[in-house]
């Protein structure tokens, strides 16, 4: 998973799959607040859940914080 600056539309709370294409161990972390925080491990495949409030959610890796995007809800 390459989330570097990736934009990303889902409807208030749809469940979101995160694909890891690579060896490495992610995170989908919302950068305020705790609207979402999913591990993925390195080849593997996680489910978070969208928030169910309208609006753009910025997000990052904790472990790689050159990594990051938005996450659009609408």
């Amino acid at each position: 998973m390459s989330v570097c600056k990736r934009l990303f539309t889902v409807r208030p709370g749809a469940t979101v799959t995160v694909v890891n294409a690579d060896g490495a161990e992610h995170t989908v972390t919302a950068d305020s607040g705790s609207a979402f925080n999913a591990e993925v491990s390195g080849k593997g495949t996680t489910t978070f859940t969208a928030p169910t409030q309208p609006g753009t959610y910025a997000f990052h890796c904790t472990y790689h914080p050159m990594m990051h995007g938005r996450l659009t809800v609408q």
